[in-house]
């Protein structure tokens, strides 16, 4: 890829994220260098320990620092942003507002300034104007930044995006497995669809699509090769997790019961995360509710046709990888 191309740095936010993590593989494996826009340099180096640490490149900032994004920006020739959140933690100043919108803006006015054409970009499916959760609605807006950016950008949305590093999957190995909860919980009928993606079919389809200009101006969802309701998402999980406790029973929570705990038990996780980091994975709000009742499936074979590859099983990536979920 690098000697047919005139790429041959990437600006990349999110680099020590879940897909950032196979995103940075993606981008060695085609010998590009990663430009990572981090928190932490030493987390970085620590997650690719068995690569040599002049392949690529930390700069540590945040989406709010302007000289950072420049740095990274004025280093590369083309961009990847990442950067999302599902849950909002405004304490902490991560808020979908600021984080999806505000971030988004900051990065692609770094990207224009710095001279950068090439621009990928990360949202969701269910990104739209009138969405019923502040996530999508945020993706929407940011989505709407870009394509007013003059860019030659390309937009993807993935359905839920999994992985053994995957919160969703760390959450589902607690359920599965663990004692706590002592039932397996999901909200309203468990019917709506859902359309499980590998990280790494992800991963696949942002570096691809940087030397690709038929996919400019273009907006792809990604999704796996089936589509699941929430019921039979978690009993395949637990039918292929080893050390699943089958006798927990896999139980619906009324949707209004459901926004109404996530409401008022917010003070309460928060501070619960903040003891015990694992216990976020528990954590979730009225918007993700919400989400959950709504499919979140599409045509997955655009993307293979496009970026010629064939979408990963989710039960045989799960399989593969069950056993090395924390």
């Amino acid at each position: 890829m690098a000697e047919s191309s005139s790429i041959q740095n990437v600006m990349l936010t999110g680099a020590t994220g879940f897909v950032g993590r196979s995103v940075v593989r993606e981008l060695l494996a085609k010998g590009l260098r990663p430009v990572c826009l981090v928190r932490s340099a030493e987390k970085l180096r620590a997650q690719h320990r068995d690569v040599d640490p002049e392949r690529f490149t930390p700069i540590v900032g945040s989406l709010n620092d302007r000289g950072a994004l420049r740095e990274a920006a004025e280093l590369s020739q083309a961009a990847i942003h990442l950067v999302g959140i599902i849950i909002a933690r405004p304490l902490r100043g991560q808020t979908f507002a600021a984080i999806h919108t505000r971030g988004t803006v900051n990065v692609v006015d770094a990207v224009q300034r710095a001279g950068i054409r090439r621009y990928a970009h990360m949202s969701a499916l269910g990104a739209r104007s009138d969405a019923v959760s502040a996530y999508h609605r945020t993706k929407w807006a940011a989505e709407e930044y870009v394509r007013r950016s003059g860019l030659d950008w390309t937009i993807f949305r993935p359905s839920l995006i999994h992985g053994a590093e995957g919160e969703f999957m760390q959450l589902m190995k607690r359920f599965m497995c663990g004692l706590v909860p002592p039932v397996i919980p999901y909200f309203g009928s468990g019917q709506a669809k859902v359309q499980p993606v590998s990280v790494k079919d992800v991963a696949a389809c942002f570096v691809r699509s940087l030397v690709a200009p038929e996919t400019i101006g273009q907006v792809f969802p990604l999704g796996g090769p089936k589509a699941y309701s929430w019921v039979e998402l978690y009993n395949a999980c637990r039918a292929l997790m080893p050390g699943a406790k089958h006798w927990k029973p896999i139980v619906s929570q009324h949707v209004a019961i459901a926004k109404l705990t996530a409401t008022l038990g917010q003070p309460f996780m928060a501070l619960a995360e903040t003891i015990m980091p694992s216990m976020r994975v528990f954590r979730f709000d009225a918007g993700q509710v919400a989400m959950s009742q709504e499919d979140s499936t599409c045509d997955h074979t655009i993307a293979e046709r496009t970026f010629d590859l064939t979408m990963r099983s989710f039960e045989d990536e799960l399989a593969s990888y069950a056993d090395r979920i924390s």
